[in-house]
């Protein structure tokens, strides 16, 4: 038995009633479909999104997923989207369709998870990418085994989305390595995408040119970052709970709109920031703008060491007194932009 299909078939005992398997034809999803379908799970779906970036390479990437399901013997629903067109960051607005439409088929099949093809290797890519970026604990975590996708605000109103569906990575252990390995034993073809070799791209650059480098220091570098970000989970899941049992502590009653926090019960920086993070996400404020400088002005509000300032969508912080003040306008309108 190949790593790939122990790992899967590991993964899919945990898993429960129908599921969808997010399909690009490239080589870690085909395998993931292939030991999934090797599995005793419930009813499987294939979702394929079409992004229209490579012209008929794009489409012979849709026939070749169509016809893998077909032989499979499952349904295959794909979504058609020139994302080209969508503007801001290419890559984001890909992910946001292509996750937004796999919590729509998951809805349509009644099916309560959604697996996706992410490996050890593309950890390794997202730990470093974000290291040279400059993160935190909780950049270092990389992607999650699993996670829990809310419905959001930006979701096609014309659509039916759950509330909440389960995103799962059964390959996130396993190395791309592994993953050639078990498709040449299957004789399984797979389609490959051109664009992950533009240089253009920090992420293929991390792929074909750092982490080679850094393979001449430890050829398990892979692995090693790997085990980073999963040591750098645990450690950021205890931050994020003695976060929560804080945030309960120091809130106090709003006043219309606005957030108001005990300064005095914030506790240390790394707990204060973790508070203020939770804040952002549960009131559907963009935490994915805030970079490390605009965290550590939010802290440096908190403890009173700025009187207040000004973040990305509009959000406001201020200290008033021993409380921390945070809305959405309210105080940006009556304060105007930047540091006060």
């Amino acid at each position: 038995m190949t790593r790939v299909l122990r790992e899967v078939r590991r993964a899919a005992a945990g898993l429960a009633g129908p599921g969808v398997v997010a399909v690009s034809g490239g080589a870690d999803s085909v395998a993931l479909l292939r030991a999934l379908a090797a599995c005793p799970t419930g009813p499987l779906t294939v979702a394929h999104v079409n992004h229209r970036l490579r012209g008929t390479e794009s489409d012979a990437d849709e026939q070749f997923v169509r016809d893998l399901a077909a032989g499979l013997g499952l349904e295959c629903r794909v979504k058609s989207a020139d994302v080209a067109t969508l503007g801001g960051n290419l890559e984001a607005a890909a992910r946001a369709v292509r996750y937004g439409f796999f919590a729509e088929v998951a809805a349509e099949v009644g099916a309560g998870w959604v697996a996706t093809g992410h490996t050890a290797d593309d950890q390794a890519e997202t730990v470093l990418h974000r290291i040279v970026r400059g993160t935190g604990i909780g950049g270092l975590s990389g992607i999650r085994p699993s996670r829990t996708r809310e419905r959001r605000q930006g979701d096609d109103p014309s659509r039916t989305f759950p509330a909440r569906t389960d995103i799962v990575r059964p390959l996130l252990t396993v190395t791309r390595a592994d993953v050639l390995a078990h498709l040449a034993g299957l004789g399984q073809p797979f389609r490959e995408d051109a664009s992950n070799a533009d240089p253009r791209f920090t992420r293929n650059r991390i792929r074909h040119e750092l982490l080679p480098l850094l393979r001449a220091f430890n050829p398990d570098v892979v692995t090693a970052l790997a085990r980073l970000a999963e040591h750098a989970a645990d450690a950021h899941a205890i931050i994020l709970e003695k976060a929560a049992e804080v945030l309960a502590a120091a809130e106090r009653p709003r006043v219309g709109a606005t957030v108001v926090l005990d300064a005095a019960a914030l506790g240390p920086p790394p707990v204060t920031r973790a508070v203020l993070r939770l804040v952002w996400e549960r009131e559907g404020w963009p935490a994915d703008d805030m970079g490390a400088d605009a965290w550590d002005r939010a802290c440096a509000v908190a403890r009173g060491e700025v009187a207040g300032w000004d973040f990305p969508g509009g959000v406001s912080a201020r200290r008033a007194g021993r409380v921390v003040q945070l809305a959405r306008g309210e105080l940006g309108e009556a304060r105007g932009a930047g540091k006060r």
